[in-house]
């Protein structure tokens, strides 16, 4: 599996290509802000195709280029409905390319992907998992769990540590968390060190 990210905007959000392998396709997860130019210079880099952009919420850091990669390329946006109120309007002006995400298997662009509502960060926030050929595992996390810390809550804090031990903190340790900002961690290493998670049960 092919993992290639970069921070982008003033607030460096880390935008991922997901592929099986180089010269194929693969889906753009969290095209927010300023990301259009490295995008485009990364699926050059490596001879991919998007067929589909994924949201980890609605929150303009993470989906503000939307609507002009979306137009460029043909492709719908996949956020939750719950954040559908959060898309500004350049995101947003494409409405009728938003696929509303609901929780299970996603299949796109030769991938597996689990999608799982985090609500807590945002009403609609959620992660995405996927498991290599090879075995490995990742999980995309947005702003619900960073590296030694989590997302502040636009709503119910104890929300978010709950969608945290429910649904991330009971994957293996060796899963690499890959944040919305940030450096990449694993679930061990914040099972262990993230102060924020001692009442999720981790």
């Amino acid at each position: 599996m092919l993992v290639v990210g970069f921070p982008a905007g003033p607030l460096e959000a880390n935008c991922y290509l997901l592929a099986s392998e180089a010269d194929g396709e693969c889906v753009i997860v969290d095209p927010g802000e300023d990301v259009v130019e490295p995008l485009e210079a990364a699926l050059s880099a490596h001879g991919l195709t998007p067929v589909a952009m994924l949201a980890t919420h609605g929150h303009p850091d993470h989906v503000a280029s939307a609507g002009e990669v979306g137009a460029h390329h043909g492709i719908p946006l996949y956020l939750h409905e719950a954040d559908g109120p959060l898309l500004g309007r350049d995101a947003g002006e494409r409405k009728d390319g938003i696929v509303p995400l609901v929780d299970g298997p996603l299949r796109l662009a030769g991938l597996e992907i689990t999608v799982s509502g985090t609500p807590g960060h945002t009403a609609g926030s959620v992660i995405f998992g996927l498991t290599s050929a090879e075995g490995g595992r990742i999980v995309l996390t947005g702003d619900s769990l960073f590296a030694g810390s989590i997302g502040r809550s636009s709503g119910d804090g104890d929300e978010l540590v709950r969608s945290l031990g429910a649904k991330v903190m009971t994957m293996p340790d060796d899963t690499v968390v890959l944040p919305g900002h940030g450096p990449a961690t694993t679930i061990g290493q914040e099972r262990t060190g993230n102060p924020f998670l001692a009442g999720t049960g981790a």
